[in-house]
């Protein structure tokens, strides 16, 4: 039986988070996720993005379960000065072994009031067309706002779509 899993607000990687995620990353996107990577991806490929990931305006919030990285999201802060009443999630990732369990679902909810706080009354994010993740957004309030055929290209080689969708908080 899984233990339960706690979410941590993280403002600077140290070595093990950093680890931690880069082998999460390099799961999810084996797995087939579409989060800008096609595999196999390298480590090195995957721990350059996390040494890049938090900067000014960028929220990173991480879900642990036994001392292990499982699940994360980011809020990115528009920081332009006609959009700093929006932010975008970005890069709900979900430990394929621990999928189904409410992971992903908790993550989205810490983001909000963040976002609140932040001064943000409008969430933007996109995923790809066909994904259950389309689901879990629509279940959460937020409005699809349409869809951008031949988005990215997946891990088969084929073109896929990608969904927009907002949600004003």
């Amino acid at each position: 039986m899984n233990s339960a899993f706690t979410i941590m607000e993280v403002d600077q990687l140290e070595t093990e988070t950093h680890h931690q995620l880069t082998e999460l990353l390099i799961r999810v996107v084996e797995d087939g996720a579409s989060v800008g990577f096609l595999p196999p991806l390298s480590y090195d490929e995957a721990s350059a993005y996390w040494e890049d990931v938090l900067g000014p305006g960028v929220t990173l919030w991480v879900a642990v379960q036994d001392g292990q990285a499982i699940g994360t999201v980011q809020l990115q802060c528009a920081m332009k000065a006609n959009g700093r009443h929006r932010a975008e999630v970005a890069k709900l990732m979900v430990d394929p072994a621990s999928r189904r369990g409410g992971i992903g679902r908790a993550l989205m909810l810490h983001l909000e009031p963040k976002a609140k706080a932040e001064g943000r009354t409008l969430l933007v994010l996109d995923t790809r067309e066909g994904d259950p993740s389309n689901k879990l957004y629509q279940s959460l309030g937020y409005i699809q706002a349409g869809v951008i055929p031949d988005y990215a290209i997946s891990s088969n080689g084929e073109l896929d779509g990608t969904v927009l969708y907002y949600k004003r908080i």
